[in-house]
């Protein structure tokens, strides 16, 4: 059976190393990189069978990243890395396309049983995750009740905002203007009914697009 190509993303470095490193023996690691940001740059050009993709990660959380890899590359997996035992998280991030989630705690027993499950069309939950997982996903989201979502570049501002960089810093960062970049942020601030930057910034950690 060929081996897969994987790509790492996850920006602690040494993580990522010794994920590396663990994986190299059953599959072709075609890339390690630290953001979100990277792993939408790169992703076209490495060409992975499977991506093992941290949640929590400055530029571009994991979640995002997933989203927007999906709709660039919809035959790529996703696997996600994360601390958080929670079953909604590991619900949203089905829900944003994965095919595994692992707790890092547990990575070094579990990724490759993951990545062998993924690669042959099915899925991996961490099992401390997966009681009340499926619960979650078979009840309606709360955001999709009804209520206004946010689009990807909206949550793109949000997190970058609430990372603490100004307006003209996430200007560069997403190839817009500064005044483009306020226009946004005030646009969320009335759609959410929302009357401060700090209330905004603890909307962004309520909804997991930055991770205190």
């Amino acid at each position: 059976m060929r081996r897969p190509r994987v790509v790492v993303v996850d920006d602690h470095r040494l993580l990522r190393e010794s994920f590396v490193k663990l994986l190299e023996s059953t599959c072709d690691v075609v890339g390690a990189l630290g953001d979100g940001r990277a792993l939408l740059a790169a992703a076209p050009e490495l060409r992975p069978d499977i991506v093992v993709l941290d949640v929590a990660m400055p530029l571009l959380n994991g979640l995002d990243a997933a989203r927007q890899l999906k709709r660039l590359m919809p035959a790529v997996k996703v696997i996600f890395l994360t601390v958080n035992e929670d079953p909604d998280l590991a619900a949203e991030a089905f829900r944003a396309g994965a095919s595994g989630f692992v707790l890092k705690g547990s990575a070094a027993s579990e990724l490759l049983q993951a990545i062998q499950d993924v690669s042959n069309g099915r899925s991996y939950v961490t099992p401390l995750a997966t009681q009340g997982m499926v619960d979650n996903l078979l009840h309606q989201p709360e955001s999709a009740k009804g209520g206004r979502e946010l689009s990807p570049r909206q949550r793109e501002v949000l997190q970058l905002l609430a990372e603490g960089r100004t307006m003209k810093e996430i200007g560069t960062i997403l190839k817009i203007t500064a005044r483009t970049v306020a226009f946004h942020k005030y646009s969320m601030m009335e759609m959410l009914g929302i009357k401060s930057s700090a209330e905004l910034v603890q909307f962004a950690i309520k909804k997991r697009i930055v991770s205190l």
